[in-house]
């Protein structure tokens, strides 16, 4: 294995000199802090080793014990943790996860997903010596069902590590996990604990793209159906560092940090375990995922000697480099490579109501609204239960039926956010997407977020739906009202995506190539012509031939798309680049990352949340859930508990389908 770490042995070591030091910085009144980060962070594990027996040989006192009383808060925490050796750090993390009231199951499936068959022993022997107890009784009294079984397995640390790959044997375990899962009804979790559990890493690399290829379904969005919880969550684990050990480190520290509040237990143990392993493998993964340096997250997020100490283990700022590493130029083309793969199975969370009577159903909601007071409840649950054309259906019977306009008795009825929810899921897609356009650009300011989020994630027959109920609602064309509302480059962009026309057809390679390095040339031309050219392939070209060009760019320039978009391009020019590559690459991800960005931090965006809710209830909500749990830590349904309140809340729960 090649060492891409950030902490080696330090030269000239001298572990008495060390020792010394140490005892001279935390004698008498106060610690000289700065001193013992320094020397613990330009030292290895094993010289660490080396110099807490000097400590103890030269001064008769346990060098952890002196640490631990010179030093306070989570910079004592990370100071004594680099100061175990591997095995036993590993071993206290097992130990504090399963401690106590409550389980730490995050730590648990970071751990047992991510060691080797060795790191795995010797923790192990390490858990036993420092607890008298055996780690994997402790394990199993702790957890339950599916999820203790496949921490047994990983437990055991004989997952094949021979390299021989057996073709026949790949192409068997491929139809096995299918026929486990997405075949039946139901699932076979043992045959997915087996596999998983045991078989080698480049075995089950090729394993998941014969998987892809029977079920067209990558074996991540098989997991994402079939499973659920803590075993969901740890089998993702296991495949995304069977796929790469470093992105799943990157992913693991980003979510340690974004937002408010710092996971500092997560922050600590990664940077610990990783810093003499894959620390800059890690590093470049990080910058690829989120366009920004892990040393300049860590500096935004903490502070103090904490801090120092931490970007000493990060050992440098990538965002001063250009160009990816060789193995993160693989890894972004790989995934491009997946994502033109993956054949998403789009997933509603409203479906048509079975033993529907419009006529029943108009009824109810007049009964609902007539006299003193509304019965919201009886509305929400007729409205929200059912799919939208047999909404449209309601509409009709209740005109026919009662004489009388439903939109209207609704609007009169209910008020504020419950009434725009309310209302926008009794349009038909096509009249909501027009108004959601119209209130995007009336009034003082223009919303271009939304303008940029409906355009670039419609299809040609939904663009051209819309058009034409923007026209019938406000006699005026749906271009020239962007003409009128918008300017320059991003005008053009919009008015390009408004006109429909978009390829269809699948990737075409040569042309793919070719696109890649009109991109690439581009990239070195002014600014203009960039946005041109740039316009005149993102906003034309098909989806799946878009991914290709893509996959081809990272060969060309041997920087990823949504980097050069970042940093080449701004405003609003750069947002509408950078929603096309967000939904290329993958589109429930992309609308997660909105519905997280509408209620994040203070206030909410209502017309956002409504928007998202409304249009994607029908069609792929639940992958979106799925995708935003992933990336965020928390379900959808928390984010909207918590976010939201009333009818409101309990509507968009409704449409939410699950709590994940």
């Amino acid at each position: 294995m090649v060492f891409r770490g950030t902490i080696t042995d330090a030269p000239d070591f001298d572990p008495s000199t060390d020792a010394e030091a140490l005892y001279n910085a935390m004698k008498g009144f106060g610690s000289d802090k700065e001193a013992i980060l320094d020397l613990v962070t330009s030292r290895s594990n094993a010289q660490r080793q080396e110099v807490i027996a000097a400590y103890k040989s030269n001064f008769g006192k346990d060098l952890i014990e002196d640490l631990k009383y010179e030093l306070t808060g989570k910079f004592e925490r990370l100071i004594v943790s680099l100061m175990r050796t591997p095995a036993y750090h590993d071993a206290k993390e097992i130990h504090d996860a399963v401690e106590g009231a409550g389980t730490n199951e995050r730590c648990l499936i970071e751990v047992m997903a991510s060691r080797t068959n060795q790191q795995m022993h010797e923790m192990v022997a390490a858990y036993k010596d420092a607890y008298g107890r055996d780690i994997e009784e402790d394990i199993i009294a702790d957890t339950s069902g599916h999820f203790k079984k496949m921490l047994v397995v990983l437990l055991q640390g004989t997952r094949d590590e021979s390299g021989v790959v057996d073709a026949d044997l790949v192409e068997q375990d491929a139809q096995d996990l299918y026929a486990a899962g997405e075949e039946q009804w139901g699932t076979d979790e043992a045959k997915f604990i087996m596999i998983l559990g045991n078989r080698s890493v480049t075995h089950l690399c090729m394993v998941f793209d014969a998987y892809e290829k029977i079920a067209e379904l990558s074996i991540e969005d098989s997991i994402k159906n079939e499973l659920s919880g803590d075993f969901e969550r740890l089998m993702l684990a296991v495949v995304q560092c069977i796929r790469s050990v470093p992105m799943f480190f990157a992913k693991r520290l980003y979510k340690s940090m974004k937002g408010l509040g710092t996971a500092d237990n997560t922050l600590i143990r990664i940077m610990i375990s990783r810093s003499e392993i894959d620390m800059l493998d890690i590093r470049e993964c990080f910058r690829l995922r989120y366009e920004k340096s892990l040393y300049n997250m860590i500096k935004d997020d903490t502070s103090g000697d904490y801090k120092r100490t931490l970007l000493n283990l990060c050992g440098g700022d990538d965002d001063l480099a250009g160009e990816f590493f060789p193995e993160a130029a693989q890894i972004a083309y790989k995934m491009w490579e997946l994502s033109s793969m993956t054949k998403v199975q789009l997933r509603p969370t409203v479906r048509p109501a079975s033993n529907f009577d419009p006529a029943a159903d108009a009824q109810a909601l007049r009964k609902a609204m007539k006299g003193f007071g509304t019965d919201e409840d009886a509305i929400i649950d007729i409205v929200a239960q059912r799919s939208n054309a047999q909404r449209q259906e309601i509409r009709q019977a209740f005109k026919s039926l009662l004489g009388r306009d439903l939109m209207k008795d609704l609007k009169s009825e209910l008020s504020k956010n419950l009434e725009r929810l309310i209302i926008g899921l009794m349009l038909t897609p096509a009249e909501f997407d027009a108004k959601m356009m119209r209130k995007a650009m009336e009034g003082a300011g223009t919303d271009e977020h939304a303008l940029i989020e409906i355009l670039v994630t419609r299809s040609n027959e939904e663009i051209h739906a819309m058009n034409a109920a923007y026209q019938d609602a406000y006699k005026k064309s749906l271009e020239e009202a962007i003409q009128s509302d918008t300017s320059g480059h991003f005008c053009r962009i919009l008015v390009s995506l408004v006109q429909g026309a978009r390829e269809e057809g699948p990737a075409d390679l040569e042309r793919a190539n070719a696109d890649a390095q009109e991109l690439a040339d581009a990239c070195n031309a002014d600014s203009d012509d960039m946005e041109m050219k740039f316009m005149s392939i993102l906003c034309t070209r098909s989806f799946p031939h878009l991914r290709r060009v893509f996959q081809e760019f990272v060969k060309c320039t041997n920087k990823d798309i949504e980097q050069i978009i970042k940093k080449e391009m701004s405003g609003d020019v750069k947002n509408a680049f950078y929603a096309i590559v967000r939904s290329v690459k993958n589109q429930p991800s992309y609308f997660a990352d909105r519905l997280y960005k509408a209620m994040k931090g203070l206030g909410t965006d209502d017309r956002a949340l409504i928007r998202i809710m409304v249009s994607r209830c029908e069609i792929d909500l639940f992958n979106i859930r799925k995708e935003f749990k992933e990336t965020q830590d928390a379900s959808l349904h928390e984010f909207i508990q918590g976010d939201t309140s009333g009818d409101y809340r309990k509507t968009l729960l409704l449409l939410c389908g699950g709590e994940d």
